[in-house]
């Protein structure tokens, strides 16, 4: 989720249980896309992920294969990890700070020990906690699902795909990011600043295939963002 205001806003996760690493990859970004596309729809903290694990990996555009390194037990880490998180933002102006923090979940019941093709008696639920809740609904940023499922084999598109459609919605005039404040944002994998460059534009070509009316040029001084519509228009 984002909010629009001015000024300086941050945001961080951290594991609220110090058994459990923080989530990564593809998987955390799509279900949280999911929640809060759900959140939108339903008007609701508590969520039905569906009557089987491979039910709710459908909705998400996934294909169930199990093994060590299969889809399957991908999503049962990375679901535990994400719904264990504690997320940080602060926000600054001229004027103010602001500090706040909050769980994404509250409670989840996951009936993902039997056969992903097997239906449960319950389905599995989360239920979102309160300000996570509270914070989508008052600041929504219109994505489209299916978008995300395309791209879901680049972790970086999806971010920058995401990221794009939420400055597209506020934009008024040109902006240019330099390279090296994308890099601070989006690249902690990379060392170097021109290796992180070469990765973003490759994963920004990826995502204007599927957002072709996005506007903005890349140089040597950075990325230039261009007032463009949303990628789905606010409902």
């Amino acid at each position: 989720f984002f909010t629009r205001r001015n000024g300086k806003f941050t945001m961080t996760m951290s594991a609220s249980d110090p058994g459990i690493s923080l989530p990564y990859g593809a998987v955390p970004r799509l279900v949280l896309a999911w929640l809060c596309t759900e959140v939108v729809k339903t008007r609701d903290r508590d969520l039905a992920l569906g009557d089987s694990m491979s039910a709710f990996m459908r909705e998400l555009g996934m294909l169930p294969t199990g093994g060590r390194w299969g889809t399957i037990p991908r999503l049962k880490n990375q679901v535990k990890r994400l719904f264990s998180c504690h997320i940080s933002a602060s926000y600054d102006d001229s004027e103010k700070t602001i500090l706040q923090g909050h769980r994404i979940a509250d409670r989840a019941v996951l009936w993902w020990d039997s056969p992903p093709d097997q239906k449960t008696i319950w389905n599995s639920t989360v239920r979102l906690s309160e300000p996570f809740y509270d914070e989508v609904l008052a600041h929504p940023i219109p994505i489209d699902v299916r978008a995300l499922k395309v791209l879901k084999k680049s972790p970086l598109a999806l971010d920058a795909y995401v990221w794009l459609t939420y400055r597209m919605s506020y934009l008024g005039r040109p902006t240019t990011i330099p390279w090296h404040a994308l890099h601070l944002q989006f690249g902690s994998d990379y060392t170097r600043t021109r290796d992180f460059k070469a990765r973003f534009v490759q994963a920004l070509r990826k995502v204007q295939v599927i957002y072709p009316y996005l506007r903005l040029e890349a140089d040597e001084r950075g990325l230039t963002l261009k007032p463009s519509p949303t990628h789905i228009l606010p409902g």
